[in-house]
């Protein structure tokens, strides 16, 4: 399943995906991965592996400076 995450105008900002190895995955508008949602230990870690918080913030992940080429 993929879910569109969008700004108040309607513009996407990026995608959260399910993936194979029962996570979610978030990335930004061009596809760079932003982070993991691990849904057995319930924690949200970045592309590196770190964890950022217990829970799924993968939506917090993608904002809208994401979607600039600067």
């Amino acid at each position: 399943m993929r879910e569109t995450i969008k700004d108040f105008y309607g513009k996407i900002l990026g995608y959260i995906e399910d993936d194979i190895n029962n996570r979610k995955v978030a990335k930004n508008f061009y596809g760079k991965i932003l982070g993991y949602y691990y849904i057995k230990e319930d924690v949200t870690k970045d592309f590196y592996g770190s964890i950022l918080s217990h829970g799924n913030i993968l939506s917090s992940l993608i904002r809208e400076n994401n979607n600039s080429t600067n």
